[in-house]
């Protein structure tokens, strides 16, 4: 079988969808990517890349595609614009070029933000006569207004009316939460909608591998400490964090470590400043390889969104991570992540954006026997396995991609 897989982001960018491409070549599927020039989430363009021009290079075992892109720049919303627009163009127009003498089976779009990503996924597939599937990860328009990046009802209402026409023309849609199955189809009557979750890799739930050296990071090894990993952007209502830092001050044995960056980035480091939040620590990001060890020396671990419906419906993909780890979970949001959370018995659950309720919560697993956190970070982890396993959803990813692909059955 041969697939075309279109993703904005790729690696060296630090994206579900690096596994799965290393995954399914290892099941002796033929895959290229057509992707952009790595700048996430720097803003900037990655050492050895360039912003125009055309790049090809292989990546275990894949043919990789990359466009010209616009950086997005740091917390900037014109430069953010440009970055989505301009894959969208370079997609259609270069990336249609780059893979001209390619011919796919099937066309796999990973749907981040912005969904305009599938439109090169469309036109390459109308062009070959290729099936197209894509992955939705965020709905929008409703993840533009919930953040705050567009609010304009007339901009809004063009966005939906574009996402209709992307899901109309899709072969099948795959949701990453069950939650977005109803909305999904209601703007793709007749289209197919079928939940595949979002998984991590293995290294997750195994021990540290004693070939990676771990950073040192001193609040992490001393006291309770409460993680955060991931992007610190609008998005995570960073903002409970600092105040649960601030009214947990007090208690000098519970640290809270942000491991990431993001738009809010410099606002936190300029509260923890300014407040003298000597709890609260952003040492950065850090190498993917390391982060299964960090996180599985927390002592809990955790998940926060903005209190807003469409987040409500999202299960970010740090709540697979955690449960793998195998550590107690903190999850400060509403919806379908919470619902997981506590299906799973793997931690405490509070409403989002309630800095009270979540210090509470802290201060309840702080107290806590550490067999019965040990206990909470178990079922996590046994829930994981049980239906997040990489293994198990690439398999299931095959299954679509054959069903789905111009050749059916006939395909190998």
């Amino acid at each position: 079988m041969r697939v075309l897989i279109v993703s904005q982001y790729f690696w060296p960018e630090n994206f579900r969808i690096n596994a799965i491409v290393a995954s399914l070549v290892d099941r002796g599927i033929e895959v290229e990517v057509l992707t952009g020039k790595p700048n996430y989430p720097e803003g900037v363009i990655a050492p050895g890349y360039r912003a125009f021009g055309l790049h090809r290079e292989q990546w275990k075992g894949a043919l990789l595609h990359r466009v010209p892109l616009f950086p997005r720049g740091r917390d900037s919303r014109l430069g953010l614009l440009l970055n989505y627009l301009s894959f969208v163009f370079f997609g259609l127009f270069c990336g249609t070029w780059m893979v001209r003498k390619g011919k796919y089976d099937v066309i796999f779009a990973y749907g981040l933000s912005p969904i305009f990503l599938a439109i090169p996924a469309l036109f390459i597939g109308w062009l070959k006569g290729s099936k197209v599937i894509v992955w939705v990860q965020d709905l929008w328009p409703e993840s533009l207004s919930a953040t705050g990046y567009v609010r304009n009802a007339r901009v809004l209402h063009a966005v939906k009316w574009v996402v209709r026409w992307i899901y109309r023309h899709t072969d099948l849609l795959l949701v990453q939460s069950h939650a977005f199955e109803a909305p999904v189809a209601a703007l793709a009557p007749g289209k197919p909608v079928a939940y595949y979750p979002n998984s991590v890799d293995g290294t997750f739930a195994e021990p540290p591998s004693p070939d990676v050296l771990l950073p040192v990071v001193p609040a992490l090894d001393e006291g309770f400490a409460v993680v955060f990993a991931g992007n610190v952007g609008a998005g995570q209502a960073v903002e409970v964090m600092v105040e649960t830092a601030s009214l947990l001050k007090d208690v000098p044995q519970i640290r809270f470590v942000v491991f990431g960056q993001g738009s809010r980035w410099d606002w936190m480091h300029e509260q923890v400043q300014s407040r003298a939040l000597t709890n609260l620590h952003l040492p950065g990001r850090f190498p993917v390889n390391t982060m299964p060890g960090l996180m599985q020396k927390a002592g809990a671990l955790l998940v926060t969104l903005a209190d807003e419906p469409i987040f409500a419906m999202t299960v970010p993909n740090k709540v697979q991570a955690y449960m793998a780890a195998g550590r107690p979970i903190l999850a400060c949001l509403n919806g379908e992540g919470a619902r997981l959370v506590g299906e799973a018995q793997a931690g405490l659950s509070v409403p989002a954006q309630d800095a009270k309720a979540l210090a509470a919560a802290v201060l309840r697993l702080y107290q806590m026997p550490s067999e019965d956190r040990a206990r909470l970070g178990a079922n996590g982890r046994r829930y994981f396995k049980a239906h997040f396993d990489h293994d198990k959803l690439v398999d299931e990813l095959m299954a679509h991609l054959r069903a789905t692909s111009k050749t059916g059955e006939d395909a190998v």
